[in-house]
């Protein structure tokens, strides 16, 4: 079987900022939404079984309490904030499984996920929907990949090593000296993605550096790495067949009338029909 993990939380802001573009930046209340339920309807369709989507329920975690910078909820635009737990709540209506994440993230769930998948001897390959360079550390060989829908890439562990220039494992040591601005955390000034790599490859993981390479700066480097390393220690599921999509609920009909997409029930039911049938 394969494995479809979903990163929800990327999924809800790409439809929500995609409608804009057709909708001269009138917002509709559940855009984003169901943007998301016709991507995932429509990897059912094309064969998908076995699927997760991962949520920020809150959008803080236990890192928040590590940096102070740590991203957070701020600036989120209130007509998308709006739509998380809808989301939410109407794939799982959908019949689909949803991990909400509270004290660890989004990209937690998705790496707990892979990691439980990847150890089920059942599961011949894991496929993880997400942009975000954070989960290039959970690739694994050609059985765990990361599907890049906006650059249009299926990454597996030697494409990692060719985009950013050290394997999967070292990817929390790479940020954490590269910096990401996207959750908040600057880096090791003076040291770039060339500069990461090189000595990444050369001494291993931080805590392997000769002290002189990063005199007083490897406590901060150190900190980073935390925040860059994943939690793979979610328990998510017992088995991964909770994961295989078998219908709609009947709270779905009701959803599809509030978000004003009723064709998304009559999908939903076509394709539990031929789910039935298989």
């Amino acid at each position: 079987m394969v494995i479809d993990l979903i990163d929800g939380t990327y999924e809800l802001f790409r439809h929500f900022y995609g409608l804009r573009r057709f909708t001269k930046d009138k917002d509709r209340p559940y855009g984003g939404v169901t943007g998301v339920l016709n991507g995932v309807l429509e990897m059912v369709e094309r064969g998908a079984t076995h699927v997760g989507v991962a949520t920020d329920h809150v959008i803080e975690s236990f890192r928040n309490q590590l940096w102070a910078g740590y991203k957070t909820g701020d600036g989120i635009e209130p007509a998308l904030l709006a739509q998380f737990h809808p989301l939410e709540q109407a794939l799982a209506a959908m019949g689909v499984v949803v991990w909400p994440m509270v004290e660890l993230e989004a990209d937690d769930a998705l790496a707990s996920a892979a990691h439980l998948a990847d150890a089920d001897d059942r599961v011949q390959k894991v496929l993880i929907w997400t942009p975000d360079k954070d989960l290039a550390q959970c690739v694994r060989g050609e059985r765990v990949l990361q599907v890049d829908r906006r650059g249009k890439k299926i990454r597996n562990a030697a494409d990692i090593r060719e985009k950013f220039g050290v394997a999967p494992a070292l990817i929390p040591d790479y940020l954490a000296l590269v910096g990401d601005a996207a959750d908040g955390y600057p880096g090791i000034e003076g040291i770039g993605p060339v500069g990461a790599a090189r000595l990444l490859n050369e001494h291993g993981p931080i805590e392997a550096f000769p002290a002189k390479v990063l005199g007083g700066r490897r406590d901060a480097a150190l900190l980073f790495k935390r925040l860059a390393t994943l939690d793979t220690n979610a328990r998510l599921f017992d088995d991964v067949e909770t994961l295989r999509w078998r219908g709609p609920t009947d709270a779905f009909a009701a959803w599809t009338d509030r978000i004003g997409a009723p064709k998304l029930l009559q999908r939903a039911l076509a394709a539990q029909e031929k789910v039935e049938e298989a």
